[in-house]
């Protein structure tokens, strides 16, 4: 059995006990047969024998999403799909190489159903206009999946027609069987807010916004993005995924802002300025991931956001880091 069968086998069923170890297997795999990852463990003079725990990995600076193919057994396989990030032009954005498209579909149903329950008991209405428009997005393809998988009568996109989305949370909210999830971009959600305002259609939802203003409107920070939304959706904590496209896996916040992430996507904290710093105990840096289910790309992602970590494992996103695109893969671009 091939150490890619044995690793995907155990995926679902890591713990906090065992993701370590699991981690640890896969970094060991992905330094050998990751091309890129590979040759920059080698410009940083890092000796993969030697890693013995998480804070000494170093990890891969998300930029290489943009300039290199990472893939990990790159010569075996041809992708069947790929994820483009937002961005104005091909060369900007972040391409993520897949190798099995029900990988990611199923790994991220496993973890809504985790937090959320089965998707049979869901109704998943969204406004994503702009990954829509741009295409090749991995949110509007983990969408459309727990849409098929909840087996809604409803339609799961509606791009700028809002009198349609709220013909359609009308006539979900009478199926009192399932709860309506409305997932879309910050700004879409912010738009939708300012025209139906105190529509009745709004109230009752869970709303869960994916964060991006991508130029629409200023930039706000969480607080403030959730109270003028509860002013039209109501009172109850808007909830947030975060996720991107060089992760196949997701955390969320169920209204607090603090995001619980599962056992096969870890977050761990670095001083801003120093990307080797990496600590499991660090209170507050910038964020580093390990996303287990990135088994074909690189699983080990030096990311620009910053977070402040609570005790009890979940983390709050405080923002980006300035000059993000200036880091020290330069070497290599």
């Amino acid at each position: 059995m091939s150490f890619r069968t044995e690793y995907l086998h155990q995926l679902p069923h890591l713990t906090a006990a065992t993701a370590e170890a699991a981690a640890l297997q896969l970094f060991a795999y992905q330094a050998r047969h990751c091309p890129p990852y590979r040759a920059y463990l080698a410009a940083l003079g890092c000796q993969p024998d030697q890693v013995q725990r998480l804070a000494d990995i170093p990890f891969l600076p998300i930029e290489f999403f943009k300039t290199h193919e990472v893939r990990t057994d790159g010569a075996e396989w041809e992708p069947q799909e790929v994820f483009l990030s937002s961005g104005t032009t091909q060369q900007q954005r972040s391409h993520h190489y897949v190798r099995d498209p029900q990988l990611y579909r199923q790994h991220a149903a496993r973890i809504f159903e985790h937090y959320y329950g089965p998707l049979s008991g869901w109704t998943v209405l969204a406004l994503l206009p702009s990954y829509l428009e741009q295409g090749q997005s991995s949110l509007v393809a983990m969408v459309d999946y727990f849409a098929q998988v909840s087996g809604q009568r409803q339609p799961a996109f509606f791009l700028h027609d809002h009198a349609a989305l709220l013909a359609a949370l009308r006539e979900a909210k009478q199926d009192t069987s399932r709860r309506v999830l409305l997932m879309g971009v910050s700004y879409a959600l912010l738009d939708l807010a300012a025209e139906y305002a105190g529509d009745p259609a709004l109230l009752g939802l869970t709303v869960l916004e994916t964060g991006g203003m991508k130029g629409r409107r200023r930039e706000m920070i969480r607080e403030e993005l959730h109270a003028e939304l509860q002013q039209a959706f109501g009172p109850a904590g808007i909830h947030s995924e975060y996720g991107m496209t060089e992760l196949l896996g997701q955390a969320y916040s169920f209204g607090d802002g603090r995001f619980h992430a599962p056992p096969q996507l870890q977050v761990l904290l670095r001083d801003p300025s120093d990307p080797f710093s990496v600590s499991a105990t660090r209170a507050s840096g910038a964020i580093n991931v390990i996303d287990l289910a990135n088994v074909d790309s690189c699983a080990f992602i030096e990311t620009k956001d910053l977070a402040r970590m609570h005790p009890d494992g979940s983390f709050e996103v405080l923002g980006r880091l300035d000059n993000s695109d200036i880091r020290g893969c330069n070497q290599m671009v």
